[in-house]
């Protein structure tokens, strides 16, 4: 059991590792600049205090993801 817990994990880190490269890859790409600046993305900026609150692009990650789990689902089956 531990065996495949270890590659499970080595695997998440690595998809993990993944996932962070193309976000930095695809944030400074012109494509994607709306991306973390939609409108429900609360952003206040004081003298010396910044709150950034992504509501909008969670709730649109949550949709496309719920989306793709969906369409996964349905045709693995």
């Amino acid at each position: 059991m531990s065996e495949s817990l270890g590659k499970t994990l080595i695997f998440v880190g690595l998809l993990t590792a993944a996932i962070g490269v193309i976000i930095v890859l695809v944030s400074k790409s012109e494509w994607f600049g709306w991306f973390g600046n939609l409108p429900l993305d609360f952003k206040v900026e004081r003298e010396n205090f910044k709150f950034y609150f992504p509501l909008g692009t969670s709730i649109l990650l949550s949709v496309v993801l719920s989306l793709l789990f969906y369409l996964f689902r349905k045709f693995s089956e």
